[in-house]
Parts: structure tokens; C-alpha cells; sequence
């Protein structure tokens, strides 16, 4: 079942909050923001298929359900920490693009 919040906002049945229509999530849009510090208008030059409308319904939301969307995006944060460190010879990238060469060096 989905929840509609408004006509820009919808929470699914797991409790994530997405833009109505658009496939993306609200925290996507939270991120972008706090990654790069983004106004509306260049998170909407990231996120073209966004309206200006939907990015602000996205960033109210936020602002709404700061606690929770928080909350989500540091259970993402251990998720990633945590299969970084189930990984038992993580490769760094100068080796992976060593090991990409020498592949293509073999063709």
C-alpha cells in the first residue's frame, strides 16, 4: 500500500518516502543536497526529470521528518560501512584499474 502525502509526496509500504511519478526517492534528493550544499535549482540540474515543485515538496519533507530521514540515511551509511568491512582484500581503485590494463593489454 501506498500512503500519498500531498500530490508530490508518497511513502511506500516499507515507510520510504518517494516523489510521486518520478522513481526517485526523497533522501536521494536530501543527499544531493547535503553533499554539495545544492540549491533547488541545482539540484534540479542534477535531477532534470524533477520540477521545481517536487524538489521543494522533497526538501519540505525533510525538514518535516528530519529525525527519521536522518535516521534512514545513517542505517544506510552502517549498511555500506558494514559490507566495507566483511570484505576480506578490498582492492583500491589505483589496483583495479592496474588489473583493467593489464586485461586489456592481454586482448
Amino acid at each position: 500500500m501506498v500512503a500519498v502525502l500531498n500530490s508530490l509526496i508518497e511513502i511506500d509500504a516499507e515507510g520510504i518516502p518517494w516523489i510521486t511519478g518520478a522513481n526517485t526517492k526523497v533522501v536521494e534528493v536530501v543527499l544531493d543536497k547535503m553533499a554539495h550544499n545544492s540549491n533547488p535549482e541545482e539540484i534540479h540540474e542534477q535531477y532534470p526529470h524533477l520540477s521545481l515543485a517536487q524538489i521543494h515538496a522533497a526538501l519540505s519533507y525533510y525538514y518535516e521528518h528530519q529525525a527519521e530521514v536522518d535516521a534512514d540515511i545513517e542505517r544506510r551509511d552502517r549498511y555500506v560501512e558494514n559490507l566495507r568491512a566483511q570484505q576480506k582484500n578490498p582492492l583500491t581503485r589505483k589496483e583495479l584499474e592496474s588489473r583493467l590494463r593489464a586485461r586489456n593489454d592481454q586482448r
